[in-house]
C-alpha cells in the first residue's frame, strides 16, 4: 500500500502543510522543520544551525542527545521497556532508592508527563487532608496563584487564570482558591481557612514570563504553611533541575517543599518521565488501586531518570546554569537597549520583556533570531524565554548573544 505520506518532499514548506492538513491545530509553532539535535544546537531539514534557546521548556537540561542517557536509553531498550506495575521491576526498585537519596524524601510515586505528576500531588493532599488533618469529606481546599502554568487537563485549568486556557473548556472543578503570586498576606489569609489541605506554587513562574518572587517569598509562604498545618507543594517541573542556578529552585531559599514535583529534565529530552516525591506520612496514605499508571515507573524511564539525574552531578550543570546564565543577563543589560524594558531570571532560565508599540513585536523579534539560526519563543505575549540547555560553554553564549543582539538591531 502507497503512503500519502510517500509523495511529500521533504523541504521545510512541505512538512508545515502536510502538519498542518493531518495534526491538531493546538500549537503554533515557528516556522522551523528540526531534523537533528546536539548539545545545544538544532539543524533544520535543509541542514541550518540553530542554537536552541527553549530547550524542550526546559527538558533538555542536558542538551539534545546527551550520549550517557542515550546509551542507557538503548541498553535498557533491548532488555526491558515496561512492566505495568501489576509486577516489581529490577530498575523501579533501583530507580526509587536513587531519586529518594537524591533528593532527600522518603518516599516517590513515578509517573509520565508533568501535568500527571501536578495531578497526582493534588491527590495526595486531599487524601492526606481527609486522612491526617481530618478536614471533613469532600471539603479539602487548595490554593493556587494567580498566572500559575500546571499543565492543560480539565482539572488543572480549573484554577488556571489564563482565559485562553480555559474559554470553552467548563465546567470546571471546584475546590481551589486563588490568590496573587508572590503575596504573603493574601496567602496568611488563605492559610487561615481550616479546610485548606495544600498551598501549589511555581517557585518562578516560566510560563508567565519568568517571573521571579520577591526574595524571602518562599521562606515566608513556607512558614505560613507550616504554622497552619498546611502542605506545600512546590512544582519545580521547569525550574528543577539545575535550571535556574540550583538542582531546586526552592533551594535558593533553604524550602524543602512537603510535596516535590518534577519532570521535564528528569529524562534529558528522551521521554516523558515525571516524579512526585514525599515523605511516608503522606505518601502512605494512598493505598493499592487509589491511583496508578500503567507506564509510571516503567523500567526504561526509570534507567534513563538515573542517567539523565547522574549527568546533572557529573558535568556540574548546577554550577554552569548559575555562572552563565549571571553572565547572559549581565550582557544584555550592558547593551542598555531602549526596547528592552526588563530581563529577569535566575541560571539559564530567562526571560526578556520588551517595550514596542505593536501587538506582534515579540513574534517578529523571534522570527528574526530564527533567520539568524537561534530558536527561542514568546509568552504571555510581549516576553521572551532565554533556556538553552546547561551544557553551553562561554563561547557558545557569545555567539548567540551576539545573533540577539543583531536581531534587536534589525527590528528596532
Amino acid at each position: 500500500m502507497v503512503s500519502k505520506y510517500d509523495f511529500v518532499n521533504k523541504d521545510t514548506r512541505s512538512l508545515i502543510a502536510l502538519e498542518e492538513r493531518y495534526g491538531a491545530h493546538n500549537y503554533a509553532p515557528l516556522p522551523v522543520v528540526l531534523r537533528e539535535g546536539k548539545g545545544v544546537f538544532v539543524w533544520d531539514v535543509e541542514g541550518k544551525e540553530y542554537f536552541d534557546f527553549l530547550s524542550g521548556y526546559s527538558s533538555l537540561n542536558q542538551g539534545h542527545c546527551h550520549p550517557k542517557i542515550v546509551n542507557a536509553l538503548i541498553e535498557q531498550a533491548q532488555k526491558l521497556t515496561l512492566t505495568s506495575r501489576a509486577f516489581h521491576s529490577e530498575l523501579l526498585a533501583e530507580y526509587a532508592a536513587y531519586i529518594t537519596d537524591y533528593f532527600g524524601y522518603d518516599k516517590v510515586l513515578p509517573m509520565n508527563s508533568g501535568v500527571e505528576a501536578v495531578e497526582t500531588a493534588l491527590k495526595l493532599a486531599r487524601k492526606w487532608a481527609y486522612t491526617v488533618k481530618g478536614i471533613p469529606p469532600d471539603r479539602a481546599k487548595i490554593i493556587t496563584v494567580s498566572e500559575n502554568f500546571h499543565g492543560r487537563t480539565l482539572n488543572v485549568i480549573s484554577f488556571s487564570t489564563d482565559p485562553k486556557a480555559k474559554k470553552g473548556f467548563g465546567p470546571f472543578m471546584s475546590g481551589y482558591i486563588s490568590i496573587p503570586y508572590n503575596d504573603l498576606e493574601a496567602l496568611a489569609e488563605a492559610v487561615a481557612d481550616a479546610q485548606v489541605a495544600a498551598f501549589l506554587v511555581e517557585p518562578i513562574q516560566g510560563e508567565a514570563g519568568v517571573r521571579v518572587p520577591d526574595a524571602g517569598y518562599l521562606t515566608g509562604a513556607y512558614r505560613l504553611c507550616k504554622e497552619a498545618g498546611v502542605l506545600f507543594i512546590g512544582d519545580e517541573i521547569q525550574t528543577g533541575l539545575a535550571r535556574t542556578g540550583r538542582m531546586l529552585a526552592c533551594d535558593y531559599e533553604d524550602v524543602r517543599p512537603d510535596i516535590l514535583i518534577l519532570g521535564k529534565a528528569l529524562s534529558g529530552g528522551m521521554l516523558p518521565i515525571s516524579a512526585v516525591l514525599c515523605d511516608d506520612n503522606i505518601m502512605l496514605c494512598l493505598k493499592p488501586g487509589e491511583h496508578g499508571s500503567t507506564y509510571g515507573g516503567n523500567p526504561l524511564a526509570c534507567a534513563v531518570a538515573m542517567a539523565a539525574l547522574e549527568v546533572l552531578n557529573e558535568e556540574n550543570l548546577v554550577s554552569n546554569a548559575e555562572t552563565q546564565g549571571a553572565y547572559f543577563r549581565d550582557r544584555l543589560r550592558a547593551l542598555e537597549h531602549p526596547n528592552i524594558a526588563e530581563i529577569r531570571g535566575k541560571g539559564l532560565l530567562n526571560a526578556v520583556v520588551l517595550r514596542h508599540d505593536h501587538a506582534d513585536a515579540a513574534e517578529s523579534l523571534c522570527l528574526e533570531m530564527l533567520r539568524n539560526g537561534l530558536l527561542a519563543k514568546p509568552t504571555h505575549g510581549d516576553k521572551i524565554r532565554f533556556s538553552p540547555p546547561l551544557v553551553i560553554t562561554r563561547d557558545e553564549m557569545d555567539r548567540a548573544l551576539a545573533i540577539i543582539e543583531q536581531s534587536l538591531a534589525a527590528c528596532f
